[in-house]
C-alpha cells in the first residue's frame, strides 16, 4: 500500500467539495481530455505535451508525473492526505476506486476518486516533524515515500490520532526528497514555530502566551492562576486601566483533540456571567465540525483561534510582546527567494 499527498487546491478552496463528494479531485482548470484510457506514463505525457505545448520541458514533466500518479499509480486500498488551509489540520482518506471521469463537470473536477475520510481534522502537532516536511511538498499530488511514512500514518490511525505519551518532539528534519518535490519553507518554519510553543507553553502556559499577546495588541488583562478556572482563563479589555470595549472572555484549551460543542457553550456561559460583549476560544488543537458550523451564529459574539491563528498572531505581534517571552521564543526575520507554486 502507499500513501499519497493530494491538495484540495493552492488556496484550499475544494475543501469543502472534497468532503461534501467523498471524493478527490484532478484540480487542473486546463485538463480536458479525459486520461482514464491511457495505459502508461508515456500516454498521459503525450497528452501534457499536447495541452501545454508552451510549457518547458521540466514544467510538462512535473505536470505529467502528477497526473500519472492519480489516474494509474494509486490503487484503491491506498491511503491520501490531505493537508487543510482553513485550519491547522491534516485530513486522511482510504482510496476506494479507480480513476473515473465525468465529461460534464467543470475541468478541474472531471477527473476524480472515490474516497472514504478516515478523519478530517488531525491537528498538525500530532504528526512528527520529518512528515510535515514531506506534506509540505509544493506538489499537488505526490507519493510520500520517506521514513516509512505510510506505516507510521497507519499506526497513528491504530492509536486514534493520538500522539504517545512517551513521544519525545521531534527536532530538524531532512528537507522533502526529490519524488516529492522542494518543501514549502514559510510552512515548515511554522510547523518548527508551533512545535516550540507546544514544548515551552504546555498547559496554562498556552493561556500565559495568548495573554501574552492580547497584551502587545493593546489590552489590559487579567490571567487566572494556574487550576480549575471555570470556564474562564482571561479577562480583557482596552486601555490602560482596561475599562474600554469590547470587553472580553477567554477561554483557552492546549490539549491533543480537537475541542467541540459544550466547550463553546461553556464560553459562551462565562460571557453572560462576568458581563463579557464578546469571547474568544483559543484551541491549540483545532475544532470539530459541530463548533465550525456554530461560526455565523456566533460570528458576532465569538472569535476562535486554532493553531494556526495563533502563530498568525504571534508573528504579527512578536516585536511587541514582553522580552521575557521573546525569551522563551526566540524568533528572527529571513529573507528568502519565492519558490513558484504550483497553478493547480
Amino acid at each position: 500500500m502507499a500513501l499519497w499527498l493530494v491538495r484540495a487546491g493552492k488556496y484550499g478552496e475544494h475543501e469543502a467539495k472534497f468532503f461534501s463528494t467523498e471524493q478527490v479531485f484532478l484540480t487542473w482548470s486546463n485538463l480536458t481530455v479525459n486520461l482514464t484510457p491511457a495505459s502508461d506514463y508515456a500516454a498521459i505525457r503525450k497528452i501534457v505535451d499536447t495541452l501545454n505545448p508552451d510549457d518547458s520541458v521540466h514544467r510538462r514533466g512535473h505536470t505529467a508525473g502528477q497526473w500519472w500518479a492519480f489516474a494509474l499509480a494509486m490503487k484503491p486500498g491506498d491511503w491520501l492526505v490531505t493537508p487543510l488551509k482553513s485550519k491547522a489540520a491534516i485530513a486522511v482518506a482510504e482510496v476506494l476506486g479507480p480513476c473515473e471521469y465525468a465529461p460534464k463537470a467543470d475541468p478541474e473536477f472531471r477527473h476524480f476518486r472515490r474516497v472514504k475520510w478516515l478523519v478530517r481534522d488531525v491537528p498538525r502537532s500530532t504528526f512528527d516533524q520529518d512528515l510535515l516536511y514531506s506534506f509540505g511538498a509544493f506538489m499537488t499530488i505526490c507519493e510520500i515515500k520517506r521514513n516509512d511514512a505510510e506505516k507510521r500514518v497507519r499506526a497513528l490511525a491504530k492509536a486514534n490520532w493520538t500522539l504517545s505519551p512517551s513521544r519525545t518532539p521531534s527536532g530538524p528534519a531532512p528537507f522533502a526528497g526529490p519524488e516529492e518535490g522542494p518543501a514549502n519553507l514559510e510552512l515548515l518554519a511554522r510547523d518548527q514555530i508551533a512545535g516550540l510553543i507546544s514544548r515551552k507553553f504546555k498547559g496554562h502556559g498556552l493561556a500565559r502566551l495568548v495573554d501574552a499577546i492580547l497584551r502587545a495588541q493593546g489590552y489590559t488583562t487579567h490571567l487566572s492562576p494556574a487550576g480549575p478556572d471555570r470556564g474562564i482563563d482571561l479577562l480583557a479589555s482596552p486601555g490602560a486601566l482596561g475599562f474600554g470595549s469590547p470587553k472580553l472572555c477567554v477561554q483557552v484549551k492546549s490539549g491533543d483533540s480537537p475541542v467541540d460543542t459544550p466547550t463553546l457553550n461553556q464560553l459562551l456561559g462565562s460571557m453572560q456571567n462576568v458581563q463579557a460583549e464578546q469571547g474568544l476560544l483559543v484551541s491549540w488543537s483545532g475544532f470539530k465540525s459541530s463548533v465550525d458550523k456554530e461560526v455565523p451564529v456566533q460570528f458576532f459574539r465569538v472569535r476562535l483561534w486554532d493553531q494556526s491563528d495563533l502563530v498568525d498572531e504571534l508573528l504579527a505581534h512578536y516585536d511587541k510582546l514582553d522580552e521575557s517571552v521573546r525569551a522563551e521564543l526566540p524568533l528572527k526575520r529571513v529573507w528568502m527567494l519565492a519558490l513558484p507554486e504550483e497553478d493547480e
